[in-house]
């Protein structure tokens, strides 16, 4: 049993879509031939310029078809097209130099060097020799740092005395901080005593 919608193939299209479509075309082509009155008129210019008059029903001046040929035979003004050229490039001269203020004629005063009164203070102590190799944490939660003086290897805690002159005060990641017996000289060494290791 066929139904209503069946009855026409799937591959051939459908009549009313054929009319449809051959309608619009006509339109198009009906609009295009036949232009229609939709243009809007020119507009009208705002100042409109006069029209002339037609001959003979004006009278004209005589002042105004004066030629004045006597400023033609007057003497023309002195022209600088000698000194131009459109083949060169003109370079603006530079502007001319500001003037330099005078200089007052004085003597700078300058300040005498300050001499120290008193004896003069002692030099400060030469720099620690050794070379922080790093460190080592111990069980008991205490650190012990390494240190070498490119002959010999030595290790100290906070506090302790190394090599007989020098005072361990605090031992960081990278660097320990030292100072002589007598507290003078304090510094900090960073930790690059790594190529004394195995001399």
């Amino acid at each position: 049993m066929e139904t209503e919608g069946s009855s026409v193939r799937p591959g051939r299209p459908r009549p009313w879509l054929l009319i449809a479509l051959a309608l619009a075309v006509g339109l198009a082509l009906l609009s295009w031939v036949v232009p229609g009155k939709s243009a809007a008129p020119p507009a009208r210019a705002s100042n409109p310029r006069p029209r002339p008059a037609a001959r003979g029903t004006a009278a004209l001046d005589p002042a105004e078809l004066d030629v004045r040929l006597e400023d033609l035979k007057a003497a023309r003004p002195a022209s600088a097209a000698s000194e131009r050229n459109p083949f060169r490039f003109y370079v603006k001269p530079p502007p001319p130099p500001r003037p330099i203020p005078p200089v007052p004629n004085r003597i700078e005063e300058r300040p005498e060097p300050v001499v120290p009164d008193g004896p003069v203070p002692p030099p400060p102590p030469p720099k620690i020799p050794l070379k922080y190799i790093g460190f080592l944490d111990e069980p008991g939660g205490g650190k012990v740092a390494a240190f070498s003086d490119c002959r010999m290897t030595m290790r100290g805690r906070e506090g302790e005395v190394i090599a007989g002159q020098y005072r361990l005060v605090h031992i960081g990641v990278e660097s320990v901080v030292m100072e002589y017996v007598d507290g003078r000289g304090r510094e900090t060494i960073r930790m690059s005593g790594q190529e004394c290791v195995g001399k």
